[in-house]
């Protein structure tokens, strides 16, 4: 039976990094969610001016990013039937695996409290049934323990396809990863494209992480679950 792997990369969500935690904006802001900085997500909503301390500050604090995709992967019939693996990989080199038959919060505040949970967790459990875990692992080993038969990359510097073609190119394979940016602005680093086999651009415009996901997954969905 065909495996589709759907990891989102470069995810632009983490905690409040070392830097910026004796911040004033950030220390106002966790004291008043009666959290410690290590417990509370980054986020540009709140944090803007606190984010703009840091490298790569384009990329960072989206966590509404690996919501809305998520959500996405984990809607889908392809993902209902057992045959969509999802995961994210974060900017800091965490990896958040989304286990089988898990139904995130719609509602964006109960997913960060959930993120936020983990992180400090590490594992979320209900009726010792596994539901997401967080580990520590680059690109690299995420891809090591997956083992897929070919990684497609999806960006808009990628050779020109349409969404059917890339679906059609990937099931070719017996275990195809496709690999979504989960950041805001910007593009895969060189590092991370280097492990993959090719890249593709499904739109002449640069479109949002969470259209890229859902019309990949359903184009691939309508030949698997034909």
């Amino acid at each position: 039976m065909t495996r589709i792997t759907y990891v989102l990369e470069e995810s632009a969500i983490e905690v409040i990094p070392r830097e910026i935690r004796d911040d004033k904006m950030i220390r106002q802001f966790c004291l008043k969610r009666g959290k410690h900085p290590e417990e509370v997500l980054l986020d540009q909503s709140y944090h803007h001016k606190a984010i703009l301390k840091l490298a790569n500050n384009e990329m960072r604090g989206r966590p509404d990013i690996i919501h809305f995709c998520l959500l996405e992967a984990t809607s889908t019939p392809l993902y209902f039937k057992g045959q969509l693996d999802v995961y994210a990989h974060t900017l800091d080199d965490k990896i958040i695996k989304v286990e089988k038959n898990v139904r995130l919060p719609r509602v964006y505040e109960r997913f960060v409290g959930l993120m936020e949970k983990l992180y400090v967790e590490k594992i979320i459990s209900y009726k010792e049934k596994r539901l997401l875990t967080l580990s520590k692992g680059s690109f690299e080993d995420l891809l090591n323990k997956i083992r897929p038969s070919t990684v497609i990359g999806l960006s808009s510097i990628g050779k020109e396809s349409s969404n059917e073609k890339v679906a059609k190119y990937a099931l070719r394979f017996e275990n195809p990863v496709f690999i979504v940016g989960g950041f805001a602005k910007g593009h895969f680093g060189a590092d991370k494209r280097k492990l993959m086999d090719t890249l593709f651009s499904i739109s002449r415009y640069s479109l949002n992480a969470h259209i890229v996901t859902a019309r990949i997954l359903y184009e691939t969905e309508k030949i698997v679950l034909a």
